[in-house]
């Protein structure tokens, strides 16, 4: 008996229990419907019901805009691990340990260079799922090396922000990261060399502080949230209610801190035109079309 209860039985059962994917469906964060997963994917994960634009990975980001997904992965920096040998709950080390894990980066920040629309660009991509985005010794090094690409190679870059802010497990050097990356914008005025910064949610901290708001052009997704300080923190402080949709991209479009909110649809073509316009390249040759058969 004992034999058929501990053997057979849970053979059985493991044979007609249908193992799901726990990321087969995706909750619409703004409506709460459930949405079949693949459709989302395939959809540059936007709710196609409710138009909400889900967070995306750095590496889904540069396949999405680069000419056919194809791109060359630069080597970053390698920067100290937990400098300061912090620990709260838990030791930073694991904690980047984890975030690597779970994002396959080794850190929040990964740039690319490849064509968009036949015109060569570098572009950075802040990973929110990477510690929240925070910027670190890391991102700051990852963010330097974009902008000494772009003007090495001659190209415009293009950083896609996402952040918490900066990264509290660093302390003083995670602060001097927003001085760094401003004298990086620097360089590539110098260079005379477009760059453009596509706000994504959320883009907070001071990433708002420093490098995401000092570009040529602003672009922001619909709905992003962009700010310093959060909502919450500032009605707290001012002990005030906000207005209506405020530091979200459509408000901040209307009141002068975004240039345009752009649909992750027409995105990569927004982009393509900027950098055509701001180096002044010609447009792209239009495609052949193919030739009709003659009916007979």
């Amino acid at each position: 008996m004992n034999w058929i209860s501990n053997v057979v039985r849970p053979k059985i059962r493991s044979f007609l229990r249908r193992e799901t994917p726990e990321n087969l469906w995706i909750k619409c964060p703004e409506t709460g419907q459930l949405v079949f997963y693949k459709d989302v994917e395939a959809n540059q994960f936007v709710i196609p019901s409710s138009n909400y634009h889900m967070r995306i990975s750095a590496p889904a980001r540069l396949k999405s805009v680069f000419d056919n997904g194809e791109y060359e992965d630069l080597l970053l920096p390698d920067v100290p691990v937990d400098p300061l040998r912090f620990r709260d709950e838990r030791r930073y080390a694991d904690r980047l340990k984890d975030a690597r894990t779970k994002t396959g980066l080794q850190d929040a920040v990964k740039v690319g260079v490849g064509m968009l629309e036949g015109l060569r660009v570098t572009i950075g991509v802040q990973d929110f799922d990477f510690m929240g985005g925070s910027l670190g010794m890391a991102a700051g090094e990852a963010f330097i090396k974009g902008v000494e690409t772009a003007v090495q190679r001659e190209t415009p870059f293009i950083m896609f922000a996402a952040s918490g802010g900066a990264r509290m497990q660093e302390g003083i050097l995670s602060l001097m990261q927003l001085p760094r990356t401003t004298v990086g914008v620097q360089m590539l005025r110098e260079a005379r060399k477009p760059y453009i910064v596509v706000l994504t949610n959320p883009t907070t901290g001071g990433v708002t502080a420093s490098y995401a708001m000092l570009g040529d052009v602003h672009i922001a997704e619909p709905g992003a949230l962009i700010g310093f300080a959060g909502p919450r923190v500032i009605e707290q402080t001012i002990r005030e209610k906000l207005p209506e949709g405020f530091q979200r991209a459509e408000y901040l479009t209307a009141h002068g801190m975004v240039d345009m909110v752009v649909h992750r649809h027409k995105l990569r073509e927004t982009l393509a035109r900027l950098c055509r316009v701001l180096t002044k390249a010609p447009a792209p040759l239009p495609q052949p079309s193919l030739p009709v058969p003659a009916h007979a």
